[in-house]
């Protein structure tokens, strides 16, 4: 009997029960088939793993270079004395436009390289707290108001400036890219408001936002041309624009929001309401292209490049958050109005008491007619009655200022709407230069003591001091007793005043509607 056949023998026994070796036909087919089997879970997984990994390290990649365009200003320069968070129940932003800064922006017609910052345009956004309403107020770069103190480059701080231009406060301590902070604490001297965030778009960062929407839709309600831009020319220079609706971008659409001569009384006022129906236009524009990632990236590196922003939206996402959060304000809620003005001169004055009750609708929330946007219970909101009204006192002739010397925000407007109740003349309000007085203090200049001691009828146990000279005029400083009294409240609640709500302007109007002044 052979080994070949003897299946009793143990070397046969041990060769068949040897593997086949590493590379036979036997293994490959094995390991052939459980790889097809594996393959389609495999290579799911993978591609997971894969999506996973770069669209992380995508994103990383996007924020880190929008958080590389991303300038910011000094926030050391903000007032110390600033009012409280919480002053108001939405949220306020400021947005400043630049017209002289470096970085190839004198080529688009702003200042020259060696030239300081300068404000072209303001205004404070206001961002209901049901985050479905806007409201975004202009203040003429004319207006006449008060400088509260700054801090300059050395690190010294200026004193309070009175009767000064509003665009002045950009350019205190003449750097080229301006003082954003000076601005911001301008606007909440003025408005009582905590300006939650301010932004500064430049000339060219404002010409590449409106070339990544593909251009915005203007109109003009006549022909320009390039001594309407220029009023220095001699001749009147080439057609710019024709009279109607199109579509501008880039240089164009800077000339647009800049053009100020040649249409209607060649103001500041005008210039405003054609900018404002551009910002209008420019949202539209926004949302009917899609909030959509694709769409959002070159919009926010565009937006970016050009952009100085507060430390608290220094970073991208923080940047991103804040334009995510308006995705539900539709355009018929978001509405655009001037402060309230009158010509001064040259020169363009603040409205009161209609400003303060502007302030105080913001503040407690109100949109433009009145509605309650806070999101509280309308009903329990205006569920408290109105105190009585008081003996009228006749304050006829007699103009006085007031000043809050205390920390209870909303105490001038307050105090403002009282004096107007009477008949006085409120000629502007503002923050005291200390929040420290007990009590409420009525200053007067010489030869207005008896002014003085009418308008201290108004506020009983008041005190009243001689403040000399000619030109001092009335001024009330109130104090923790008023502020004691239960006259700390603002103002209640209602629609701003008609002068402001009749100059309204939604996102959704026509375009062609409302375009100059004069």
């Amino acid at each position: 009997m052979t080994a070949t056949h003897d299946r009793t023998n143990p070397s046969h026994r041990r060769r068949r029960a040897d593997p086949p070796r590493r590379g036979g036909p036997s293994r490959r087919r094995a390991a052939a088939a459980r790889r097809r089997r594996r393959s389609p879970l495999r290579i799911t997984l993978l591609t997971a793993l894969a999506v996973v990994v770069l669209g992380t390290a995508g994103l990383g990649w996007i924020y880190l270079k929008l958080n590389g365009n991303i300038d910011t200003f000094d926030g050391d320069g903000l007032s110390k004395n600033r009012p409280e968070a919480g002053s108001s129940k939405g949220e306020n932003v400021l947005v400043i436009g630049s017209d002289a800064r470096t970085d190839g922006n004198s080529a688009l017609g702003g200042g020259s390289k060696d030239d300081i910052g300068r404000s072209d345009t303001a205004f404070l956004l206001h961002v209901h707290a049901d985050h479905k309403h806007a409201t975004a107020v202009s203040i003429p770069r004319d207006t006449l108001l008060t400088i509260p103190p700054c801090r300059l480059p050395d690190g010294t701080w200026t004193t309070t400036q009175t009767n000064a231009m509003f665009n002045s406060a950009f350019s205190v301590g003449q750097t080229a890219k301006g003082n954003p902070a000076c601005t911001q604490n301008t606007v909440e001297e003025l408005t009582g408001l905590r300006v939650d965030h301010t932004v500064v778009v430049d000339f060219k960062g404002f010409a590449a936002l409106t070339d990544v929407v593909g251009g915005v839709d203007v109109c003009l309600p006549g022909d320009v041309h390039e001594k309407d831009l220029n009023p220095h020319r001699t001749t009147q220079g080439r057609l710019l624009f024709k009279k109607g609706e199109q579509t501008v971008s880039g240089q164009q659409a800077l000339d647009y929001v800049r053009l100020r001569h040649g249409i209607g009384d060649g103001s500041d006022i005008g210039r405003i309401k054609r900018q404002q129906a551009f910002v209008a236009s420019l949202i539209g524009k926004i949302k009917s292209n899609g909030l959509t990632p694709a769409k959002l990236f070159p919009l926010a590196d565009a937006a970016t490049k050009s952009m100085t922003v507060d430390p608290g939206l220094g970073t991208a996402d923080k940047l991103i958050s804040f334009a995510v959060s308006l995705k539900d304000v539709d355009l018929h809620s978001t509405k655009f109005v001037t402060i309230p003005w009158r010509y001064e001169g040259s020169r363009v004055a603040i409205v009161q008491p209609d400003a303060d009750r502007l302030w105080a609708a913001l503040g407690a929330d109100r949109t433009i007619d009145g509605t309650d946007a806070s999101g509280r219970n309308t009903a329990q909101a205006s569920a408290s009655p109105s105190p009585e009204r008081e003996e009228r006192i006749s304050g006829d002739g007699i103009e006085v200022a007031v000043h809050n010397g205390t920390t209870v925000p909303g105490l001038a407007s307050k105090a403002a709407t009282t004096l107007t109740e009477h008949g006085f003349t409120v000629t502007g309000t503002a923050n005291a230069n200390s929040q420290d007085h007990a009590t409420t203090v009525i200053e007067y200049g010489a030869g207005l003591e008896a002014q003085a001691r009418t308008v201290a009828a108004v506020f009983p146990g008041a005190q009243l001091r001689s403040a000399g000279g000619a030109g001092s005029g009335v001024r009330v400083v109130l104090g923790a007793s008023y502020a004691a009294d239960g006259s700390s409240a603002a103002p209640e609640p209602t629609a701003v005043p008609s002068s402001v709500a009749d100059g309204a302007r939604s996102a959704d109007d026509d375009l062609c509607s409302d375009l100059s002044y004069g």
